[in-house]
C-alpha cells in the first residue's frame, strides 16, 4: 500500500490565479516505486506551495477565496465543520489562522516588563495596533480595548510588593471590526472580532487554579428554553470559578467588569451597522480560549440573532454538561483547535462519560462510583464544548522535541493548523515558516 498524491502535470502560472489542491489515494506499488513516487510528489507539492505563497504576498486573490464570500456561514459553523475538518478545508484553514494572527496581536501588543510604568497595558494606541503587530493590510480596524480585573481578595501586605504581584486589572484584548469594502466583500459580511491573549499576569495565574465548578447566571428568557428539560433543572449551568471572575469583576465601583465593556461595545457596534449582515467571532488562545467561550455564550443571550463563533486556540476546560448543553440550544458555534500533546487541554476538573447516565447522574465504566461521587461534590465534573479540530506535535517533522511549554505556544498552534492536511496526508512543508523563534 502506498500514499500518493495527485496533482496535474504541469505547474499553475501564476497569470490565472489557479492552485489544484493535493488529494490522498490509496494505491499497490512495488517498495522502489512507492519511495520514488512520494519523493516527486513531495517535490512537487512543496513547489506548488512556493509559488501559491510567493503569490498570494502579492496580495493578489486565489480563486479559491472567492467561495469564502458564498460559503461564510459554513465556514462559521452552521453545520459545525461537518466534512471541512479532515481533510481540513483551505479555506477554513486560511480563516483559522487568520484568527490566530488576531490573538498573537494581543499578545505583541502587551507591555510584558513589570518594571515598566505601562506594565499590564496595551503597548500600542489603538489606531495603530495592527500596523504596529504587523498586520496593516487585516481590513478591521480596533474599536476598543479591553481588561480583565481579578477578584480575589489581596491582603494589604500587597501594596508594599512589586507591581507585577497585585496587578488586579490588565489589558486582555480589544474589539474590532472590518471596515475595508474589499475584504467585506470578500468575507461575504462585516465580521466583528474579539480576540484575548492568555494569562500572563500573577493573578490570572491564581485566577486558573481556582478549579471548581461556579454557578452561572441564567438570565430569565435563557432560563425558559431549558424549563421542560430534565437536564436542565436545578441550579443551571455552571463554570470554572476563576475564570468567570476575570470575567465579571471589576476593579471598584467606577470601573467596567469585561462582560460589560464588550457587551456595550458590540451593542454600539450593532446599532452603527444596523441593516447589514453581521457576524461575531470571539478567539484566544489559552485562558483567552476560556474568556473566548464565556463571552459568545453572553453574546448568544443578549444578542440571539446575531450569528456567534468560537475559534478557540490550547484552550482548557470551561464548564459542565448543562453550559455545553446551553451553548448547543442557544446556537453558538464552537471550534477548539487542540494539540493532543498540550496538558493544558486536559484540565481543569475530570470529564466523564456522558453516554452512561442514570437517573440524572453521570457514570463510567470501570471508575468507581464512590470517586465519582467525591468528584461531584467537590463541583470538578466537566465537559468538552463544542467541535474539535485534533493536531499532534509528534506529527510535525520541524519541531523535534518539545516540552510542555512548547506544545502550549500559540505559534505551535500555528504551524500545526497550517501543516495539517488530514489524518492519512502528509504535513505541508510549508508549515515551516510559523516556527518563529
Amino acid at each position: 500500500m502506498r500514499l500518493t498524491i495527485r496533482t496535474p502535470h504541469s505547474l499553475p502560472s501564476t497569470q490565472t490565479n489557479t492552485f489544484p489542491k493535493p488529494r490522498c489515494t490509496i494505491t499497490r506499488t512495488q517498495p522502489r516505486k512507492l519511495y520514488k513516487d512520494m519523493r516527486q510528489a513531495a517535490l512537487h507539492l512543496e513547489k506548488m506551495i512556493n509559488l501559491e505563497e510567493d503569490h498570494n504576498n502579492l496580495n493578489v486573490p486565489s480563486m479559491q477565496s472567492s467561495k469564502l464570500a458564498e460559503r461564510w456561514k459554513e465556514y462559521h459553523g452552521m453545520s459545525n465543520w461537518d466534512g471541512l475538518l479532515d481533510p481540513l478545508d483551505d479555506n477554513l484553514r486560511a480563516e483559522i489562522l487568520r484568527y490566530g494572527h488576531f490573538v498573537e496581536t494581543a499578545y505583541k501588543s502587551f507591555e510584558f516588563d513589570p518594571s515598566s510604568p505601562n506594565y499590564g497595558n496595551s503597548r500600542f494606541h489603538k489606531k495603530t495596533l495592527f500596523e504596529r503587530c504587523d498586520l496593516p493590510n487585516s481590513g478591521y480596524k480596533v474599536t476598543k480595548y479591553l481588561r480583565a480585573t481579578s477578584g480575589i481578595q489581596l491582603p494589604s501586605w500587597v501594596v508594599k510588593a512589586p507591581t507585577w504581584v497585585g496587578k488586579q486589572s490588565s489589558y486582555v484584548g480589544y474589539v474590532a471590526v472590518c471596515h475595508n469594502k474589499e475584504v467585506i466583500k470578500r468575507l461575504g459580511r462585516r465580521d466583528i472580532v474579539v480576540a484575548y491573549r492568555g494569562t500572563t499576569t500573577c493573578l490570572e495565574w491564581l485566577e486558573n487554579f481556582r478549579a471548581a465548578l461556579t454557578n452561572l447566571h441564567i438570565s430569565c428568557k435563557t432560563k425558559r428554553a431549558f424549563e421542560n428539560s430534565e437536564v436542565m433543572e436545578g441550579s443551571g449551568a455552571m463554570v470554572e470559578s476563576g475564570f468567570l471572575s476575570l470575567y465579571t469583576s471589576s476593579f471598584s465601583a467606577n470601573t467596567s467588569s469585561l462582560q460589560e465593556m464588550v457587551k456595550r461595545e458590540i451593542s454600539r457596534i450593532l446599532q452603527i451597522y444596523s441593516g447589514e449582515q453581521l457576524s461575531l467571532t470571539v478567539t484566544g488562545h489559552s485562558l483567552g480560549a476560556a474568556l473566548s467561550t464565556l463571552t459568545a455564550y453572553d453574546m448568544k443571550t443578549v444578542f440571539p440573532r446575531l450569528p456567534v463563533t468560537v475559534i478557540s486556540f490550547g484552550g482548557p476546560r470551561v464548564g459542565d454538561r448543562r453550559f455545553r448543553r446551553q451553548l448547543e440550544r442557544q446556537g453558538t458555534k464552537v471550534l477548539r483547535i487542540v494539540n493532543s500533546d498540550d496538558v493544558i487541554t486536559k484540565v481543569p476538573g475530570f470529564v466523564f462519560d456522558d453516554e452512561v447516565a442514570s437517573g440524572g447522574r453521570v457514570g463510567v465504566a470501570g471508575f468507581p462510583r464512590w470517586v465519582q461521587k467525591r468528584v461531584e461534590e467537590a463541583q470538578w465534573v466537566y465537559a468538552e464544548v463544542g467541535k474539535e479540530l485534533r493536531l499532534c506535535s509528534r506529527d510535525s517533522p520541524y519541531l523535534g522535541n518539545t516540552n510542555a511549554a512548547t506544545c502550549h505556544e500559540l505559534n505551535t498552534y500555528l504551524h500545526l493548523v497550517d501543516g495539517f492536511v488530514s489524518s492519512t496526508c502528509p504535513f505541508r512543508a510549508s508549515a515551516k515558516r510559523f516556527l518563529r523563534r
